[in-house]
């Protein structure tokens, strides 16, 4: 439960950081991430919103 709960908060956060900076960031498998292992990013990702959304999600945040 805790891993999927993860794994979304991931996703989405990456899928957000994408759809804001396009020409930066690329996801590649996001919809099919929740049932896979495996994910394809190309591009910056702002690890410090990506931590706050990890810890979030750890912590029982929306």
């Amino acid at each position: 439960m805790l891993e999927e709960k993860l794994k979304e908060a991931i996703v989405d956060e990456l899928k957000r950081q994408a759809a804001d900076r396009p020409q930066s960031l690329q996801v590649q498998g996001a919809a099919d991430a929740k049932g896979s292992e495996e994910l394809t990013v190309n591009g910056k990702i702002d690890l410090g919103a990506l931590a706050m959304v990890i810890a979030g999600s750890v912590a029982g945040g929306p």
